[in-house]
């Protein structure tokens, strides 16, 4: 222990602020917070204090020590929550699986903006609303504009026209940017401009234009794009009602259970919305043996509400939190209405504290003792992940195998509600690609492939995933573009770093926790496509081995070596046969130059 830090600590005011420990370097390992400074860090350096593994580990760790002063408790709370997000020092308890909750994303830069539903903020110049609660509120409002606005969210190329359009077009849930002449810029503009006001809150205002645009086109007897906005002014509304019973339905409260065993522990979060459970939350821990159930929901409470937009009027906790009055007053600022937090002693809320509880159980279960989740619950979980419009149903993958550019195969799986259907397997050899280009070959592949499923007007799968990263995603799309198959639910997943990279938006790569039934699935099915791909490869080199033996001997050709294999089986069985049993393949001639190659002493 750096005793340079005790004499830091003994010098520090007794007044509230936030307190850094840094290891060698620089780098934050430990941010808290105190009333007084001088006394909560002091009490570090202790002999009397019970021993605390993990407290040990981090003094040994660390060489400095600076604090930040604020004017009281509420700063330093809010203060220290700012720095452990920022920092993510090792030390802190760290809200690692926490649910993000979406965001509408508008892409105003675009010559076309298009809606997405994202869990991730950049500055790219686009427009954010949100974060909605709860989760499934972002995907009803943006299926809601496809339905009534047509504004779409697909990942097509608009920079360009095409040939034709995607589904999305033809069952009227886009307007069809991406094909000259199904709509106007004009048009879409307005489009554009409704779902602004939509999603900024400005019913009144939308209501009143729509209003104004229906009897425009009655006046002008357009009696089609008056129904149509006139569907469109009923949906506005219908959903303003809706917001406003809401609003005043009440009753609303957050509700906290846990279960530990050891050093692991999983909580689960419950928030209930005029009386009814709309949300559900998740989170684990693996390393938690000398720490409290206390200090763990403090940090829990601490870093979920602090920056959440939306407050309950209730929070049920299932142990003691230090600084309630504190966390009261902060909340109940930010909400602009009382916010009570209650322990498990009011004795309030008792049922469905015991019922969070036993999902906390069945929630450490399914992580810790690896119980296998139900296959709908991870197609649901992979669609909301990569933001697919539904859960897939049907995922054909892909991969290529060679050895060092020789007997180039690929092949194709499929998985049909969480299993692998080995009926639906397909193999590759790839024949007018170059050696030792996994892109071409993956192009061609994929080629190959829907093309034939075009031809035969069969459905495309809701989800297509290759093996590799960026360049193989891209290969992909190629294949798919020259097909003209758009707005493909498409990704890859690369190896080692286990990334998910979804097309259109590659630099938002999506990382799975290493415990998620979600990636496990997604492994399998990469790994099942590994696997078919390796063993053809193997069966094609070992085919091509055993054909080279044959077609050293005189009047032996490549077909007829095939031949022979493919009737008896092996070389060694060719190696035994006769002239007469040989003669049933090749001609009389021919055996008899076999059976001289292999057995000299019989010619």
């Amino acid at each position: 222990m750096d005793n340079g830090l005790r004499q830091k600590a003994e010098a520090l005011p007794a007044r509230p602020g936030v307190y850094i420990f840094k290891e060698e370097g620089g780098q934050p390992i430990y941010v808290g917070k105190a009333k007084s400074l001088k006394h909560r860090v002091r009490s570090y350096f202790q002999e009397t204090r019970p021993g605390d593994e993990k407290r040990e580990r981090m003094l040994d760790a660390a060489r400095d020590l600076e604090f930040i002063l604020v004017d009281n408790e509420k700063e330093a709370l809010a203060l220290e929550n700012n720095l452990i997000k920022q920092f993510k020092p090792r030390y802190n308890i760290l809200l690692r699986d926490d649910k993000t909750y979406p965001y509408i994303k508008l892409t105003l830069k675009e010559r076309f903006p298009r809606v997405y539903v994202t869990r991730r903020l950049k500055k790219d110049g686009a427009r954010y609303y949100g974060p909605y609660f709860p989760a499934h509120l972002a995907y009803r409002i943006v299926d809601l504009i496809h339905r009534r606005f047509l504004v779409p969210s697909c990942h097509v190329d608009l920079t360009r026209f095409h040939s034709r359009p995607c589904l999305q077009y033809y069952i009227k849930r886009c307007l069809g940017p991406c094909v000259e002449g199904l709509t106007t810029p004009e048009r879409y503009a307005e489009a554009v401009r409704d779902v602004r006001l939509l999603l900024e809150g400005r019913e009144s205002d939308l209501i009143k234009q729509l209003h104004e645009r229906v009897l425009q086109a009655a006046a002008r007897e357009q009696f089609e794009e008056a129904a149509r906005f006139r569907d469109q002014l009923s949906t506005v509304e219908q959903l303003r009602e809706r917001q406003k019973m809401a609003a005043a339905s009440g009753d609303d409260f957050d509700i906290f259970g846990f279960h530990r065993e050891g050093p692991q522990i999983a909580v689960n979060l419950f928030h209930l919305r005029g009386g009814r459970t709309v949300d559900r939350r998740e989170f684990f821990w693996e390393d938690l043996e000398e720490l409290d159930i206390g200090s763990v929901i403090s940090a829990l409470v601490r870093q979920v509400y602090l920056d959440q937009p939306y407050l309950p009027a209730e929070i049920y906790l299932p142990a003691e939190l230090e600084d309630r009055e504190v966390f009261e007053e902060i909340l109940s600022e930010k909400r602009g209405r009382p916010v009570h937090i209650y322990g498990p002693e009011s004795g309030r809320r008792r049922a469905l504290l015991e019922l969070v509880a036993r999902n906390a159980r069945h929630s450490f279960d399914r992580r810790f003792r690896v119980l296998k989740p139900q296959a709908r619950e991870m197609m649901e979980s992979l669609a909301e992940e990569i933001d697919l419009p539904v859960p897939p149903r049907r995922i054909e993958a892909f991969d290529v195998s060679h050895f060092q550019g020789s007997d180039v195969v690929a092949s194709m799986v499929v998985c049909e509600d969480g299993r692998m259907e080995k009926a639906g397997y397909r193999k590759f050899i790839i024949k007018a690609t170059p050696r030792n280009d996994d892109f071409a070959s993956m192009r061609e592949v994929v080629t190959r492939r829907y093309h034939r499923i075009l031809a035969e007007k069969k459905k495309l799968p809701d989800l297509i995933l290759v093996d590799g990263g960026v360049g193989q995603l891209h290969a992909a799309a190629e294949a798919l573009a020259s097909l003209e198959i758009i707005n493909q639910p498409l990704a890859s997943i690369a190896k080692r770093e286990e990334v998910l990279y979804v097309y259109g938006r590659e630099d938002e790569p999506v990382i799975l926790d290493r415990h998620s039934p979600t990636l496990h699935l997604i492994q399998q099915i990469r790994d099942e496509a590994h696997r078919f791909a390796v063993s053809f490869h193997r069966s094609r080199r070992q085919r091509r081995s055993l054909t080279s033996e044959l077609t050293c001997i005189p009047t032996v050709g490549e077909r007829t070596a095939q031949r022979l294999l493919e009737h008896f089986g092996s070389v060694q069985r060719v190696r035994e046969l006769s002239t007469e049993e040989l003669a049933q393949v090749v001609k009389p001639a021919q055996a008899d130059k076999i059976i001289s190659h292999f057995r000299p002493s019989a010619s």
